[in-house]
C-alpha cells in the first residue's frame, strides 16, 4: 500500500478525502480545529511538492441540501489553519466543481461542498465516485474517522485510479493501531473501559492474543464483579452478559492474560455530582447506593499496571468523569499513563469518551498519539478490514 512520500505532486492535482466533520457555534463558526490540524501535513506535502490539493469531506448529517451544513462555513478556517487562501465550489460534483478544478494553479486549494448533500456519497453510488474522480491525478485518503464506511469518497472513487496513497494521517493510526496489535515489546496493556461489556466484547476477544494485562474499570465493570458473586447496589449492570462476562475471565487465563478489575468504588445514592458520596468495597456495595468511579485503592493497583506496560492501549474512562467528584479514576489513570509515556512506553488513545476525557485534563498532550477515529479504531481492534484502507491496496 503506497503513502504520500511515494508520490510528488509536482504540477498534479490531488483529490484527498478529509475528515473536517467539525463542530460549528450557532454563528457557524468552528469550535475545535483538531481535525484540520491533523490533516494539515498532508495538504502542506501536496503544496510543497508543486501540486494543487482539492478538499472533499462531508460534515454533518445532512436531509439533502441543508445550507447549515454547507462547507463554506469552514472554508475560512481552513484558509488560516494551512496558510493558503482556499477557494470553494457549490457543488463537489459537475460542471462547476470541474472547472475551478481545471483552473486551479500549483499551491491553489479546492474546498468542494459537502459530499453528503448526494444521497449517492452514502449509498457508495459508482457514477457519483467516477464524477469525483475527474477532480484529481491522484487520490489520498486521509480520512481514518470515516475509513470504515464504504462510502462513494471513502472506498469506491479508489477504483478509478492507478495513483492513490494514504495521507500521513491515516498513515499515522494505522502505524499506531500495528503497533499496539503486533508489538514485539512487552508487556501490552490494554484498557478497556466505559459502560457496556456489550459494546466492547469483539475488542476483548480479539485483543487477548495479543495482550499481556486487561484493565477493566468503567461501568462495565459491574458486569464482572456480579458475575463472580460480588453485591453491586443498584449499580450499571447488564444481567444478559454475565456469562459472557465469565467466559472473557476464561479465555484471559488460556491466553495468559492477567485481568485486572476494580476493588474499590466511590459510590453514591443519585447520579448527580451534588449528592453524598462514599468509598466501598466493590463486591460489597450497599443496596440503595450506586458506584460512579474507581476507589483509591483501585486507582493505585491500575497505576502499578500501567508503570511496567511498555505498550499502552486507552479505550473507555474508568468512571463519570464528566461529573467532578467521578474523575478522579480517570484522571489517576491519565496520569499514570502520562508517566509511563514520558519513561518510553508507546501509549494509544483512542474512542470518544477516552478522546474527551484526555483532552479535557490535559492528557493528549502527554501520550504517543490520540487516535481520531472512533468507529473506525474499534472497528480494527476488532479484527476488521477497513473498506476506506482496503480500497488503497
Amino acid at each position: 500500500m503506497k503513502t504520500i512520500d511515494d508520490y510528488n505532486f509536482k504540477g498534479k492535482q490531488a483529490i484527498i478525502r478529509v475528515d473536517f466533520n467539525v463542530p460549528l457555534n450557532a454563528e457557524r463558526k468552528v469550535t475545535d480545529i483538531s481535525r484540520i490540524l491533523a490533516a494539515k501535513p498532508t495538504i502542506l506535502k501536496i503544496l510543497e511538492d508543486g501540486g494543487a490539493p482539492v478538499l472533499m469531506s462531508h460534515l454533518g448529517r445532512p436531509e439533502g441540501n441543508e445550507e447549515k451544513y454547507s462547507l463554506k462555513h469552514i472554508a475560512s478556517t481552513i484558509s488560516d489553519v494551512i496558510g493558503v487562501r482556499v477557494k470553494f465550489a457549490e457543488d463537489c460534483i459537475g460542471a462547476n466543481a470541474e472547472s475551478m478544478a481545471e483552473a486551479l494553479q500549483p499551491g491553489e486549494i479546492l474546498l468542494l461542498e459537502n459530499l453528503r448533500f448526494h444521497n449517492e456519497e452514502k449509498q457508495g453510488d459508482k457514477n457519483f465516485a467516477e464524477a469525483l474522480s475527474k477532480l484529481g491525478d491522484i487520490y489520498v485518503n486521509d480520512a481514518f474517522g470515516t475509513a470504515h464506511r464504504a462510502h462513494a469518497s471513502t472506498t469506491v472513487v479508489a477504483e478509478f485510479f492507478e495513483d492513490k496513497c494514504m495521507g500521513y494521517l491515516l498513515q499515522k493510526e494505522v502505524e499506531s493501531l500495528d503497533k499496539v496489535l503486533n508489538s514485539k515489546e512487552k508487556p501490552v496493556t490494554a484498557v478497556i473501559g466505559g459502560a457496556k461489556v456489550s459494546s466492547k466484547i469483539t475488542v476483548i476477544e480479539n485483543i487477548l492474543p495479543k495482550i499481556d494485562h486487561l484493565i477493566i474499570g468503567g461501568g462495565m465493570a459491574f458486569t464482572f464483579i456480579k458475575a463472580q458473586g460480588g453485591n453491586i447496589g443498584t449499580s450499571l449492570v447488564e444481567d444478559d452478559k454475565q456469562e459472557l462476562a465469565l467466559s472473557i475471565i476464561e479465555k484471559a487465563k488460556a491466553h495468559n492474560v492477567e485481568i485486572h478489575l476494580p476493588i474499590d468504588t466511590v459510590a453514591t445514592q443519585d447520579f448527580s455530582n451534588e449528592g453524598e458520596n462514599k468509598v466501598t468495597d466493590i463486591k460489597a456495595i450497599p443496596e440503595h447506593l450506586m458506584g460512579l468511579d474507581a476507589g483509591p485503592e483501585t486507582r493505585e493497583k491500575f497505576a502499578a499496571v500501567i508503570a511496567q506496560s511498555k505498550i499502552i492501549l486507552w479505550n473507555g474512562p474508568l468512571g463519570v468523569f464528566e461529573m467532578e467528584n467521578y474523575a478522579n479514576g480517570t484522571i489517576a489513570l491519565g496520569k499514570a499513563i502520562a508517566e509511563a509515556t514520558a519513561k518510553g512506553a508507546f501509549s494509544l488513545v483512542g474512542g470518544g469518551d477516552s478522546v474527551s476525557a484526555a483532552k479535557k485534563f490535559g492528557f493528549d498532550q502527554q501520550v504517543s498519539y490520540v487516535s481520531t477515529g472512533g468507529g473506525a479504531m474499534l472497528e480494527m481492534l476488532e479484527g476488521k478490514t477497513l473498506p476506506g484502507i482496503k480500497a488503497l491496496e
